[in-house]
């Protein structure tokens, strides 16, 4: 019998959670209210792949995927298909997976009677703060087939972004990997059968292959060490990344670094100029869409910063003034917000700058990779270089003693 998650409030008012067994969504509700409990949200627990300590076993869903099936909603939406039928048809559109799972679970959630924004927000590992404001924002206004072509667009923004920057890191990734094995195998097997012939001839040997044999030596030697250092400093990572403070560290010396801080402020900035203002356009209130926006941007800097902008407007405080205090904001986007109030189109002047920041991200990524590759390359040739010339400097003296 399959278990379901949920969460519900006691007649009193109380709030608890829980799993129960049950036959089906349905069979599900109507057991919590035998016992006099008030379904606040079901879901069901590990569906098909099981749990283990907790740990959802699922493939995910990309990017792609959700933007794919949110432009096919859209599509379905604006036929004038009732949104049960449109969810169940994408349902049995979609091939075996994690996403046809998912939208089997939203297709009952709604056969309930439960709107279509609550049933996304049930499944939170896939539909996000944002995706649900926009959609619960379009049922209210009536303009929910708007709503999800702009969120289907926005989505593919993002996974034309996420595919850029992929595709430029490949190249470099793969030239260290194969950089780095070559030096490896350089030193673990080639330089220690030369050293033997040096030893026996007993060559007074130049500084630089000294070096590389203390290198060779050291890694034959303390290959255990280097392990065991290499998986302690990984663990000591992955325990610190989680701490809120060192995320915050991070995030703050990220800004600082000479080349990937004015990339991570142009990509900040694009996501925060594309979410608020899709989010204001889709019918969110300010201060909704500034809490939503400030998840969206991963950079902790500008949450806090942003949550200070929204402390501001609270009290009455403009966008343009509050967010023209930090140093974070440029000031093109400072005026373009300022003339967007002024003339009542800062939702349309937000999305431009949006996408200005995201031109201008893009094409510092080409730039960068553009210039990184050769000094890649040159990089490489150097590691290379001194492992050969410590290899033949011996060799030439040799020759030069035997004449």
């Amino acid at each position: 019998m399959p278990t379901f998650r949920y969460s519900a409030y006691k007649a009193a008012g109380a709030e608890v959670s829980g799993t129960i067994e049950a036959e089906s969504l349905r069979d599900a509700q109507m057991r919590l209210k035998k016992e006099g409990l008030f379904a606040k949200d079901i879901s069901p627990l590990g569906t098909g792949t099981g749990e283990v300590r907790g740990w959802r076993l699922r493939r995910g869903v990309s990017l792609p995927e959700q933007a794919l099936a949110t432009r096919r909603l859209a599509t379905l939406l604006g036929s004038s298909v009732p949104v049960f039928e449109a969810v169940s048809a994408l349902q049995e559109q979609e091939r075996p997976g994690e996403l046809k799972n998912i939208l089997g679970r939203v297709r009952e959630r709604l056969r309930e009677g439960i709107p279509l924004a609550r049933a996304f927000a049930a499944e939170p590992h896939v539909f996000n703060d944002s995706y649900v404001a926009m959609v619960a924002a379009g049922e209210a206004s009536g303009a929910l087939e708007s709503v999800l072509e702009r969120l289907a667009e926005f989505l593919e923004d993002q996974a034309a972004i996420r595919s850029k920057v992929s595709t430029a890191l490949a190249y470099p990734i793969l030239m260290m990997v194969v950089g780095g094995g070559v030096m490896l195998f350089l030193l673990a097997f080639v330089i220690p059968k030369i050293v033997v012939v040096f030893e026996q001839n007993r060559a007074a040997l130049p500084l630089i292959t000294v070096a590389l044999m203390a290198v060779s030596h050291f890694f034959q030697q303390w290959w255990w060490l280097v392990v065991i250092v290499a998986c302690g400093l990984a663990l000591l990572y992955d325990r610190l990344r989680h701490r809120p403070d060192v995320q915050e560290w991070r995030d703050r010396m990220v800004l600082r670094l000479p080349l990937a801080g004015p990339l991570v402020q142009k990509l900040a900035l694009a996501r925060l100029g594309r979410a608020l203002g899709l989010l204001l356009v889709s019918g969110v209130p300010m201060i909704r869409a500034l809490e939503i926006a400030a998840e969206v941007v991963a950079n902790r800097t500008y949450r806090s910063v942003l949550n200070q902008v929204k402390a501001e407007i609270i009290e009455g405080g403009r966008l343009s003034a509050s967010l023209g205090r930090s140093p974070l904001f440029p000031p093109l986007l400072i005026h373009m917000i300022a003339v967007g109030e002024r003339g009542g189109e800062l939702e349309q002047m937000l999305i431009r700058a949006g996408a200005a920041f995201e031109k201008e991200f893009e094409t510092a990524v080409t730039r960068g990779m553009a210039l990184l590759e050769p000094l890649l390359v040159l990089g490489m040739g150097l590691a290379v270089g001194t492992v050969v010339m410590a290899v033949l400097l011996p060799i030439f003296q040799m020759n030069q003693l035997i004449k």
